[in-house]
């Protein structure tokens, strides 16, 4: 059980949550996070290149020099790879990067970044998060308060929240989503997480109300 301190937007202690990481997930498979995260960062890539096989570059056939007399080895084609303007011996063509893991391995993959944040005391609980309009100023001042600045973080909301939004976007190494859009590879990469007690709460109950297979809750047991 990991107890967490709950701050209001002055940084003031107001209360704890105490949430049990193997509601997420009763064990951390490192291999899944790894394959997880990778999928992502492929899925990523643009794979827009291409280069120029040497019958697809422009050039006369006519033949370099003479045969014989000339003191260098015998050459053929201006267009050969080998030489400086020449085509690509290996040719790269566009290419789709990008794959699907099962979608339960995706979810699970979810609920263990979150317990392994937990675990590492990686979290942070604010009591709430909201704006009349955009006040970028303000929402810095609130990370200061709750000792999440000056490094890579992530805000999770219950729900999105335009004023909320605008008001973090402009905050370097910062990032805010709802959680319904959180994935292991947005709360791997940042250093903390940072959250809404109602989203800490959502969080939790969909965790709980997640069938779990016989592996899951033999592990939770023992």
């Amino acid at each position: 059980m990991v107890s967490l301190v709950v701050y209001d937007r002055a940084g003031k202690e107001v209360g704890t949550m105490d949430v049990d990481p193997a509601v997420f997930a009763p064990t951390i498979n490192r291999q899944l996070l790894h394959d997880v995260v990778v999928m992502y960062q492929a899925n990523q890539r643009q794979g827009t290149f291409r280069t120029k096989s040497r019958g697809m570059v422009a050039g006369t056939g006519k033949k370099m020099y003479r045969q014989k007399g000339t003191g260098n080895a015998r050459a053929g084609s201006k267009q050969s790879g080998v030489r400086r303007g020449g085509g690509h011996i290996f040719r790269k063509d566009p290419r789709d990067f990008s794959y699907r893991l099962p979608r339960k391995a995706v979810q699970l993959a979810t609920r263990m970044a979150i317990a392994a944040k937990l675990q590492s005391n990686q979290v942070t609980v604010v009591e709430d998060l909201h704006f009349d309009k955009p006040r970028t100023r303000e929402m810095a001042a609130i990370l200061r308060a709750v000792h999440c600045a000056d490094q890579s973080l992530l805000v999770g909301l219950a729900q999105h929240d335009e004023n909320v939004y605008l008001s973090t976007r402009n905050i370097d190494k910062v990032e805010i989503t709802p959680v319904r859009d959180l994935n292991a590879w947005s709360i791997l990469r940042p250093a903390r997480l940072l959250l809404t007690k109602s989203a800490l709460e959502q969080l939790t109950q969909q965790a709980a109300a997640t069938p779990k297979s016989r592996s899951q809750m033999a592990a939770a047991a023992g």
